[in-house]
């Protein structure tokens, strides 16, 4: 299976103070080295947000929310037959 694409974030220009407008988006430019992190460090890292988030994916969802996400995936459905 192929490796994705690694991308890293450019820095953004400094803000122009003189223009008084928000500072420029971020840019991502991709990055063709391959991966940053060594497989132990990505292996401790997945591990670590496991046990971060387990507790999460197993709480109830906001009703409102879960009713918002049934109208999502509704119009998607509509959407993909016309």
């Amino acid at each position: 299976m192929p490796q994705p694409e690694h991308q890293r974030a450019a820095p953004r220009p400094p803000a122009r103070a003189a223009s008084g407008g928000a500072p420029g988006a971020l840019r991502v430019v991709p990055v063709a080295s391959g991966p940053i992190l060594d497989a132990r460090t990505r292996l401790r890292l997945g591990q670590q947000l496991r046990a971060l988030y387990d507790p999460v994916i197993g709480e109830a969802l906001d009703p409102r929310l879960a009713e918002l996400l049934q109208q999502l995936d509704a119009d998607r459905a509509g959407g993909a037959s016309t």
